[in-house]
């Protein structure tokens, strides 16, 4: 008998497989007019999408918690998913998450698996800041316990943290990279991913491109879309740029930046010419008159050869050389001639 997909009765049953012909087909989507134009319709629509984020998130996690009983766990006995799927998390954002639970307690559960090696611990699928907010106010966590593979694991953490609106490019990207660093088939990272093989094989390009030390001093940058990420991955292609990246994001005024700060800051540091070297030119060589009265400072590069003159009669010798210059130039051409024909 075939084996069965632990997740397959959580989900929608009209759900289809996803693979690199077959993306994920979009839900019919109600018209939705905007009053508002320029910049206050584009505020709107901002704001409507950041909640439809939400919206999926929660049903995501509505569908692979239902029908399942909740249960109350210690801190001390959950784990972490063996794979990351965040570079930072904000600091604002999870103190508004501790004093919501501090208030009204933990809205919704985490989804956790028992641990494949440790005898009564639990490994996070999804809700690792509720877990970490739980510990911090000492209180036990409310989870949903399922028995996951490795591969049912991370499509379930991966759908429902790419639901959310504040998970950036680079993250969704990394998480992507350690999959396949792990061996997951990319079929599995698809799914993981809610993406097709196109958008997968541009997440990959990224992070197999800009090394993880040079990813890790810039972070997460959540309004740095793909094309920038492209572009940027790009710039090492030149190897000695690897050294150059990160020696500069280790300077302190580019440390105490944001990350959006700290990615065009870098990506201008790159892209910046290293100004050539300066050729050492010769000093001006000099004529004196034996007598004194006259001087003259001669430069000379190759193409180009000037005489300065320096006198009371600086001025009128340079008019008489002016004046005599044609048959100066005749003279010069005979005497070489002169000597060719010798």
């Amino acid at each position: 008998m075939a084996r069965k997909n632990v997740l397959s009765n959580l989900m929608s049953p009209a759900s289809e497989k996803l693979t690199p012909v077959n993306p994920v087909n979009d839900e019919p989507r109600q018209h939705v007019t905007y009053k508002g134009i320029g910049a206050l319709g584009a505020v709107t629509r901002s704001i409507d999408a950041l909640a439809a984020k939400a919206d999926a998130a929660k049903e995501i996690e509505a569908k692979l918690t239902a029908g399942e009983v909740v249960i109350e766990l210690e801190p001390d006995q959950i784990e972490e998913s063996f794979i990351s799927d965040r570079l930072a998390h904000s600091d604002e954002q999870f103190r508004e998450l501790v004093e919501a639970m501090r208030v009204r307690g933990q809205d919704s559960p985490i989804l956790v698996r028992p641990h494949p090696t440790k005898s009564g611990i639990y490994q996070i699928a999804f809700g690792h800041r509720r877990a970490k907010a739980a510990r911090l106010l000492g209180r036990p966590v409310r989870a949903v316990v399922k028995a996951l593979t490795d591969r049912d694991h991370v499509i379930a953490q991966g759908q429902e943290n790419s639901a959310r609106a504040d998970l950036s490019f680079l993250e969704r990207a990394t998480f992507a990279g350690e999959l396949e660093a792990r061996g997951f088939d990319r079929e599995t990272i698809m799914a993981a991913l809610s993406a097709d093989k196109t958008t997968v094989s541009k997440m990959l390009s990224v992070v197999n491109r800009i090394p993880k030390a040079v990813r890790a001093g810039i972070g997460p940058a959540l309004a740095i879309g793909r094309d920038r990420w492209h572009e940027l991955a790009t710039r090492f292609d030149t190897p000695e740029n690897e050294d150059k990246a990160v020696e500069f994001l280790a300077r302190e005024r580019v440390k105490t930046r944001a990350p959006e700060d700290r990615f065009n800051l870098v990506s201008s540091h790159l892209a910046r010419k290293e100004a050539p070297e300066a050729v050492a030119r010769p000093a001006p060589a000099e004529w004196v008159r034996k007598d004194g009265p006259v001087r003259a400072s001669i430069k000379t590069t190759g193409r180009q050869y000037t005489i300065a003159l320096k006198s009371a009669d600086a001025a009128a010798f340079g008019a008489y050389i002016t004046q005599n210059l044609d048959r100066l130039y005749e003279a010069f051409r005979t005497e070489n001639a002169q000597k060719s024909g010798d």
